[in-house]
């Protein structure tokens, strides 16, 4: 469900999605977006209306020196950077070869923003990154698969976000005058659902599975049933 924060246009409520046994993920519980920091003061009053417990920043700390939002800093906002300060840039050529190295290179880390999400007793938690797409859309997948929603719902949900960004990605098509770096800006800019079709891919061949990948990260069995409880019920 779309949700309406002015400044912000990537921002959607995953609730209501099915699950495999039957049920549902609930509403008010886990909230998707771009980065905050586009907000605008009518969109902040927004957030705070909306039942928001915990904020999870995803960026890294560059990114929130250079672009803070209006939450960064206080109680509402949690830092979880998924990737460690020392690590080198991936220097990867292509999107998926990028979360997957992110992903191999820092499961302790993709599995802390998962358990932020678990250990939160109440109200809704915002997961977000810069755009809304890659690491926001890899947290989500994770923390889905757990609840039980079945892959290709966690594909459309992902692939949702194209038509939320695709006139931003026009826009930056539009602002660089240099032609030959328009590939690469559509390679980490548009959202494909065989994006997230390989990534789970990879963590089922690598891992076997979003479960085995997080349990490998340090999650235990508590931390996967207080996730379960919180998506489902």
């Amino acid at each position: 469900m779309d949700l309406q924060w002015s400044g912000c246009r990537n921002v959607r409520d995953v609730g209501g999605l099915p699950t495999v046994d039957g049920r549902e993920t609930r509403a008010g519980v886990l909230i998707r977006s771009e980065s905050l920091q586009y907000l605008t003061p009518d969109g902040v009053e927004a957030v705070r209306r909306s039942g928001v417990s915990r904020i999870l920043d995803l960026r890294g700390d560059d990114e929130v020196a250079q672009a803070p939002t209006p939450f960064t800093g206080t109680p509402l906002a949690v830092r979880q950077s998924l990737q460690d300060p020392a690590d080198p840039q991936h220097g990867q050529p292509t999107i998926i070869e990028a979360c997957t190295w992110m992903l191999d290179k820092r499961p302790e880390l993709f599995a802390a923003a998962v358990k932020a999400i678990a250990d939160e007793p109440d109200g809704a938690v915002v997961v977000h990154c810069h755009g809304g797409k890659d690491r926001t859309g890899m947290i989500v997948a994770l923390a889905l698969s757990i609840a039980g929603v079945p892959e290709e719902e966690i594909v459309a949900d992902y692939y949702l976000t194209q038509s939320r960004l695709a006139i931003w990605l026009e826009e930056q098509l539009a602002a660089e005058p240099d032609v030959s770096k328009h590939p690469e800006l559509v390679e980490f800019r548009d959202t494909r659902a065989e994006s997230i079709v390989a990534i789970l891919r990879h963590l089922d061949t690598t891992y076997g599975g979003p479960e085995a990948y997080l349990r490998h990260g340090g999650l235990t069995n508590d931390d996967l049933a207080r996730l379960r409880a919180r998506l489902v019920g």
